[in-house]
């Protein structure tokens, strides 16, 4: 099992980058089980089997309904800041192992993760934070790494929390190679969300 640091430590540091606002977050977690999408479930499940992945980590993953399908015979992480949204994702999924944690630093080792994923979450992050986010999420990753956040090529603003991303762009300085970068059907993802699928070299 991937080992963990001090979770005092990582919440604390989060909140400083992201200036985490606590009740904007515990209302998306009470809000995020109305948003299950089964076909997403779906996508990330086969997608994952189908690389012959056998562990998986979402970054982000609120009440773990992007979780929802894998079978226990997987390794199955997920990272959550909220603690609503945690407390959910254990009471619905307690075979699997949810973390309170930050994507900048994350409690797992070197190549640890087989496939590690973010389902807009990054379109919520400090540019700043992003860029420690993305360094950790390919240092934990062993073999694929899946973005799949609200895209615009100059990454403008959505509105006061939000930026659109590009992260085949954000990629280009990490060894990695790019297998996919297409915005997903709509009854996939309803945001048509731009999917980025990276091989790790």
């Amino acid at each position: 099992m991937p080992a963990l640091n001090n979770q005092y430590q990582i919440q604390e540091t989060w909140e400083y980058f992201m200036n985490y606002d606590k009740e904007f977050w515990d209302k998306y977690a009470n809000e995020n089980e109305s948003k299950f999408n089964v076909e997403f479930a779906k996508f990330v499940r086969d997608l994952t089997v189908s690389l012959r992945c056998t562990s998986v980590l979402e970054i982000g993953c609120g009440t773990g309904i992007d979780l929802r399908l894998f079978p226990e015979t997987f390794e199955v992480y997920g990272v959550d800041l909220n603690d609503t949204a945690l407390n959910i994702a254990k009471e619905k999924l307690p075979k699997f192992d949810f973390k309170k944690s930050s994507i900048a630093d994350l409690p797992f080792e070197d190549s640890s993760i087989d496939f590690v994923f973010t389902h807009q979450l990054l379109n919520y992050l400090d540019d700043d934070v992003l860029e420690k986010g993305i360094s950790e999420i390919y240092r934990i990753a062993g073999k694929y790494i899946m973005n799949c956040e609200r895209y615009d090529e100059s990454e403008k603003q959505i509105d006061g929390n939000s930026k659109f991303r590009n992260m085949q762009k954000r990629w280009l300085d990490y060894k990695v190679k790019i297998v996919s970068n297409v915005d997903m059907h709509e009854e996939i993802d309803p945001d048509k969300s731009r999917f980025t699928l990276l091989r790790k070299l």
